[in-house]
């Protein structure tokens, strides 16, 4: 038995973790960590766990709490873990980290983008880029897991496979994305008030939101060369769910432009046996209703023959494959156990 404890365990993602980690069947929560309801029961904070989980809230001194765990989930703020993580706590306790502290290599990058100072640099280049399907062998070495963000894993999947085979031109990318409210979380904004986003839809982070270097990073690594991209992100009135449409212009290759059949050939050789990415059959538009409160990412293509360019679509729960699912994904990797364990629950609908 898996023993594990989660740091911001109240919020959206940490709440998610505990609903998915209840149903694993190899692990044990051995504590819920929240600065926010120190010795208050959990389930009073979600009373959708009363009469199933009875423990109360402990605060958050990760040294302390690391000796009783083999793993950490830390659901929290950008900065925290880096200013608290260091080779001791790692000697004892694997960690999976939903912020964004480790999943940028380069430092600067992430100072500049994130506008706060990096506390555990020496300790970037040992985490690993906790995107399942990408980096799977590495990820089953490391003590220190970077979950991706939750518009990075959508737009990276949906677009890594004719980038990684050449078939489209880096320069071009173009990737618009939707995301329910949930993706904000948990804190009370006045931006994400009912009165606020209810029927109505806005771009935000326009040309500075701070996935961008994320999701440019691991496209370079596909692309083997530097790729800048443009990235917007919309808020929609739903709980859940992210909708990413890139475009790109198709490389003419010795016989013209690829068919969309050849691409779609490219998808199924990537994806056709992965558990959690659905690629879907040609005409099927990826919906966010098909994928709400389950692990995977629905994913297809369209070509548009007359100004020679692809639609690449997906679409996933931020919740799930975008933060805890992901999350509960790399811990069976990191300790050996079927990758979909405690993930196999079908999507929910309506």
């Amino acid at each position: 038995m898996i023993r594990a404890g989660i740091i911001g365990a109240t919020g959206y993602a940490g709440g998610e973790l505990v609903r998915l980690l209840l149903g694993h069947g190899d692990v044990e929560i051995k504590w819920y960590g929240s600065r926010s309801y120190i010795e208050k029961e959990y389930a009073s904070v979600y009373q959708n766990l009363f009469r199933i989980v009875d423990d109360v809230c402990k605060d958050d001194n990760l040294k302390e709490l690391a000796g009783q765990v083999d793993v950490i989930f830390t659901a929290t703020p950008q900065g925290f873990l880096a200013s608290v993580l260091d080779e001791e706590i790692l000697k004892k306790v694997k960690v999976v980290d939903l912020s964004a502290d480790y999943r940028i290599s380069d430092v600067d990058v992430y100072e500049k983008w994130y506008q706060i100072p990096h506390k555990s640099p020496q300790l970037i280049g040992q985490a690993v880029y906790g995107l399942c399907e990408l980096n799977r062998e590495k990820i089953k070495k490391t003590r220190l897991v970077a979950n991706p963000g939750c518009y990075p894993t959508c737009s990276i999947l949906s677009v890594y496979p004719l980038l990684k085979e050449g078939l489209i031109d880096p320069d071009t990318i173009i990737i618009d994305a939707k995301s329910g409210t949930s993706g904000a979380g948990r804190g009370a904004k006045v931006q994400n008030l009912f009165c606020e986003v209810n029927e109505n839809i806005k771009a935000y982070g326009v040309a500075s939101h701070r996935h961008t270097p994320e999701i440019e990073e691991q496209l370079s690594n596909a692309a083997g060369r530097p790729v800048v991209l443009s990235f917007t992100p919309h808020l929609v009135p739903m709980n859940r769910g992210i909708l990413v449409t890139a475009y790109a212009s198709l490389k003419e290759t010795d016989q013209g432009l690829p068919s969309e059949e050849q691409l779609r050939d490219v998808y199924e050789r990537y994806y056709g046996k992965e558990r959690f990415i659905r690629f879907l059959e040609k005409g099927v538009c990826p919906e966010t209703r098909w994928v709400e409160g389950s692990n995977y990412v629905d994913v297809n293509i369209a070509v548009d023959a007359r100004t020679k360019r692809v639609i690449m679509m997906g679409a996933m729960d931020n919740l799930v494959k975008g933060a805890a699912g992901q999350a509960v994904q790399n811990m069976n990797l990191l300790f050996g156990l079927p990758e979909e364990q405690g993930l196999v629950m079908p999507p929910l609908f309506p």
